[in-house]
């Protein structure tokens, strides 16, 4: 009687679970009165619309079902059947689609407090984004693409797995069954959108379809993968929606959604959905459109007063702006609000200064976010056009070691350009700081920082859509974030060019001590000219000296001649930064002074491409031997070969020096 009873109640028990599953079946035709758990910048709009990002910049949104659903048979350890569906709709300020999007998140936890914004979604960052124990499903509606994840094009959706790589992936598009083929989209139209997202537990296939909210559910996918989702949820789990947006306002918003746990998901009504809000116009406030109707002699009088007051207050804000800049319009800062974000520049918010110029720190009024702004001298007469083409196709690179360019403004004799705010400034502060209240990198800091200036210029020579060589690679233009993590930044120098194509000549530029000899003679910047560069910068993180020393003596006085000294006596070790002490790995430590020697060549072609040396960095490839080089270049006591002498560059430099102080590129 006893057993019969156990086999009842575990049988009541099993049925219970599957009833509790069917019961997963929620249907929002708007959001208003919905209980949502919400953060970041999603919020429900009084019309009811689920804004998961607003126009701030920078920033992330996630909006949950506030419950846990189980998604496991708990009997079998299969993953039960789901379907979901959900109308949509992604803005952008300007018509690119440069920007982030939004993804649809099966997750473990609803917190993403350590998740990045801009091309992480909301939903991973550079630590965790690829590994197993995020237990994260995602379809991602992407308007970006960045190469670091491998995305196909910028307007496209895909499946992700623990990882913003995404597992498969197609164009936005849908299959059209009236003409049979699939028609294109773009999801940053503002234009509304559905989305299914439906999992079949029985043939453990995804499948995601997508289509304008106005016509019927296509009967072929756009995604169809076959994956056992089990080993991947984690009971319970929470559905919902994550975004974020990066430099340009791009406001995204759900309008309804439905989901259903071992079932068809209810259809959403178009009739109950909330109306989306017209985004707000690009175009700039023009003054003056509206005549004043002249009612009598004081209304003049006092029109005429305030017009001079404007007109004072246009002058001290005056920009220059031409008719070919309206291109750029999306990545053109008002100097105004780069006024007010500096506090007219005071020196209190002085971050440095240079040849080129003075950096700020700033915080953008209306977004809050923290920005440098550089002020640049130029000639608006030589090639200031081709300049802001540069720099606007620059503002474009997506990596996670580069700062990013948000953008630039122009006024009178100057040329101000914007990036991210690195809190921990610039590498060589760090660096070469005397005070004891400073720390000291670690060898293991220092390793990674050369790694991570590696693998952007990687990407600058090789893996963006044009060649970007740099031009001034220093440790004084390597910045460092809150984790003191490194970004290569400054990018004012920067010459692009086609692959395949050759680089035009031009005046010969750069900091003493980094800039390529055979720069002087052809004046064309190619890759070579950065990895020589680099070179330099390797041994000054290693040694902890800048490239020329004028109080060391003269055996010491250029820190390539003294580190190529040292290794021809058999003591390179001996250049290490003192104040590393005994505290680095020294196999790594000769490798990064070996291979500085080695990319400080004076001979272009025995330098090693960037994908060479990050594969030496990462133990992929034995580094070449040295002594082959010195002997085909000279002897050990002969370093000219190697490295143009003081003597031998002073002249050439003059007026280089005089180029930077006018702002010349």
């Amino acid at each position: 009687m006893f057993i019969n009873f156990v086999v009842l109640f575990l049988l009541l028990g099993l049925r219970s679970e599957a009833s509790q599953q069917d019961d997963i079946d929620f249907t929002y035709n708007g959001f208003r009165g919905v209980d949502m758990s919400l953060d970041g910048l999603a919020q429900i709009t009084n019309n009811g619309l689920l804004m998961v990002v607003n126009t701030s910049m920078q920033q992330k949104g996630h909006a949950f079902y506030p419950h846990p659903i189980h998604f496991m048979n708990s009997s079998s350890g299969s993953v039960f059947s789901f379907s979901t569906t959900f109308v949509f709709a992604m803005f952008s300020e300007f018509a690119v689609s440069d920007h982030p999007g939004m993804a649809f998140i099966i997750a473990h936890s609803r917190n993403f407090s350590s998740a990045w914004p801009s091309i992480y979604l909301g939903v991973f960052n550079k630590t965790n984004n690829g590994k197993s124990s995020n237990h994260v499903i995602a379809i991602e509606m992407d308007s970006i693409q960045n190469l670091e994840f491998d995305d196909i094009d910028s307007n496209h959706v895909g499946i992700d797995i623990n990882d913003l790589k995404s597992v498969d992936s197609a164009p936005a598009s849908y299959f059209s069954d009236q003409e049979n083929r699939y028609v294109n989209l773009t999801l940053s139209s503002g234009r509304t959108f559905q989305l299914w997202v439906e999992y079949c537990g029985v043939q453990k296939q995804l499948n995601v379809t997508l289509a304008p909210f106005e016509v019927p559910k296509p009967k072929t996918p756009l995604l169809s993968f076959n994956i056992d989702l089990s080993p991947i949820i984690v009971d319970p789990m929470f559905v919902g929606f994550s975004s974020s947006t990066a430099v340009c306002k791009a406001p995204q918003y759900v309008l309804g959604w439905s989901f259903k746990m071992n079932g068809k998901a209810k259809d959403l009504s178009p009739s109950q959905l909330p109306k989306l809000p017209r985004m707000e116009s690009k175009a700039e406030p023009r003054i003056f459109t509206i005549a004043f109707p002249v009612i009598g002699a004081s209304l003049v009088f006092m029109s005429i007063f305030i017009i001079q007051i404007i007109v004072a207050k246009r002058k001290k804000f005056a920009e220059v702006y031409e008719d070919w800049e309206l291109e750029y319009a999306p990545q053109r800062f008002k100097y105004k609000d780069l006024y007010i974000a500096t506090k007219g520049f005071d020196d209190k918010e002085l971050l440095g200064s240079g040849g080129f110029g003075n950096v700020y720190k700033g915080i953008l009024l209306t977004s809050k976010v923290e920005v440098a702004v550089k002020r640049v001298s130029h000639d608006s007469r030589q090639g200031v056009k081709e300049f802001i083409a540069e720099i606007v196709s620059i503002g474009k690179l997506q990596h996670r070691n580069i700062v990013t360019l948000l953008g630039y403004c122009r006024r009178k004799g100057e040329l101000l350009l914007v990036y991210d705010f690195m809190p921990n400034g610039s590498l060589d502060k760090i660096l070469f700081d005397q005070s004891p209240t400073k720390p000291t990198l670690s060898w293991k800091q220092r390793f990674q920082i050369i790694k991570s200036v590696a693998s952007a210029l990687l990407y600058l020579h090789e893996e963006w859509e044009q060649v970007v060589v740099h031009r001034d690679i220093k440790s004084s233009n390597v910045m460092l974030d809150r984790e003191l993590n490194a970004r290569l930044g400054d990018f004012g120098l920067a010459r692009l060019y086609d692959h395949g194509g050759n680089p035009k000549s031009t005046h010969v530029v750069g900091t003493f001590g980094y800039i390529a000899p055979e720069l002087y003679k052809t004046g064309k910047a190619n890759p070579s000219v950065d990895v020589f560069a680099f070179g330099v910068f390797l041994l000054e993180v290693a040694c902890g000296r800048r490239p020329i020393e004028p109080r060391a003596s003269e055996d010491c006085l250029l820190l390539v001649e003294w580190v190529i000294s040292c290794l021809s006596r058999g003591v390179i070790l001996e250049t290490v930064d003192p104040k590393l002490g005994m505290n680095h790995e020294v196999e790594e430590t000769e490798l990064v002074l070996k291979l500085g020697l080695l990319c400080s060549h004076s001979i272009p072609t025995a330098r090693p491409s960037m994908r060479q040396v990050v594969r030496y960095l990462e133990g992929e490839a034995p580094l070449p031997e040295l002594s082959i080089f010195m002997i085909s270049e000279g002897t050990s006591d002969d370093v000219s070969t190697w490295f143009p002498s003081c003597q031998n560059a002073l002249t050439p430099q003059s007026s280089i020096a005089d180029s930077l102080l006018s702002g010349g590129r």
